[in-house]
């Protein structure tokens, strides 16, 4: 049987990822459809770490290029193949910054302005003095813990998700996140005397 009789065989789209993870190591169209699947994604990730369209499109080609390099060695160890991507993602990333000696700087602003994502921190706020408040908090977090909030508001993934992308275990997301808030709103109440931390109390009910 000839390779395009197998592929007239395959339902790409219906097939989930385990079954086109094993298809794409000798089967290019499988492998188009796990592309199609994830590469928004990965660029959306890509590009709240990096903070420009350019190196983000840059990384994500070079994600999947890495991913395709690497498929045929590919086995599912408890990460599923989205997870994966993510941490190829996130290696190129952290590469990309220590090269380049730059700020990790999350860039929100499309995302504070954006419709849509009424539960992520800027929820709490009710100004746009606020929300550049936050805005400046966020950006002073570690790497990790802007990861997360990508992760959780950007990408929308449960805990045991971003546990299997970051190598922890959902009890150790979920104890980073509430750290992560206690840490936001103590800065904003910091920042925020003259209204008796109003916006840090508000932010996700803490």
């Amino acid at each position: 049987m000839t390779g395009s009789d197998i592929s007239a065989d395959r339902n790409y789209a219906l097939a989930d990822d385990a079954q086109l993870v094993e298809w794409a190591k000798d089967d290019s169209l499988a492998f188009g459809e796990l592309y199609e699947r994830y590469v928004k994604k990965i660029y959306n990730y890509v590009y709240y770490r990096t903070g420009n369209h350019y190196d983000a499109e840059d990384l994500t080609s070079r994600v999947f290029f890495r991913a395709l390099g690497h498929i045929g060695s590919y086995t599912d160890r408890g990460v599923p193949f989205s997870a994966w991507l993510y941490r190829i993602a996130h290696n190129l990333i952290a590469n990309w910054h220590r090269d380049r000696g730059r700020q990790r700087v999350l860039p929100l602003d499309d995302y504070l302005a954006s419709d849509g994502h009424g539960d992520g921190p800027e929820a709490a706020t009710e100004s746009l003095e606020e929300r550049e408040q936050l805005l400046l908090s966020i950006r002073d977090l570690p790497a990790e813990r802007q990861e997360l909030l990508i992760l959780k508001f950007v990408e929308r993934m449960s805990n045991a998700e971003i546990g299997k992308i970051m190598d922890r275990t959902e009890g150790a997301i979920k104890s980073l996140y509430h750290r992560t808030l206690l840490s936001l709103r103590s800065t904003l109440e910091d920042d925020d005397n003259t209204a008796e931390g109003k916006s840090g109390r508000r932010l996700f009910g803490l």
